[in-house]
């Protein structure tokens, strides 16, 4: 059974960092597409950064050259380095994993994940 548990979030003042983690386990198939995704009050989820087994990554516009994702194949855990953060960046953010991929390229596509986890809450004060 896949499991996703996400960890590492809090409160941050702005201009502040966290990273979040997510450690993983429950399956083999290294083949995957990870990804983080976040969904503020009364906003629909969306995606954050991807990456996929071969560490290629893509980002929102929104979190180019403030966020960083990145794994540990070994510790089995994905993480998001979250810097400069903003009130903007308040949200539950999701670990999110495609097993088997469901699609070829990498995206932030929320229908191509077929696991997530439950979410762990960032809060970003003025």
């Amino acid at each position: 059974q896949v499991q996703l548990v996400e960890s590492g979030g809090g409160s941050v003042q702005t201009g502040g960092s966290l990273r979040l983690s997510c450690a993983t386990s429950g399956y083999t198939n290294s083949d995957v597409y990870m990804a983080w995704f976040r969904q503020a009050p009364g906003k629909e989820r969306e995606g954050v950064a991807a990456l996929d087994e071969d560490e290629h990554t893509t980002y929102a516009d929104s979190v180019k050259g403030r966020f960083t994702i990145s794994k540990d194949d070994a510790k089995r855990t994905l993480y998001l380095q979250m810097n400069r953060l903003t009130p903007e960046d308040t949200a539950t953010y999701y670990c999110a994993a495609a097993i088997p991929k469901q699609v070829p390229r990498l995206t932030l596509i929320e229908p191509d994940y077929n696991y997530w986890g439950q979410g762990a809450q960032v809060t970003v004060s003025e």
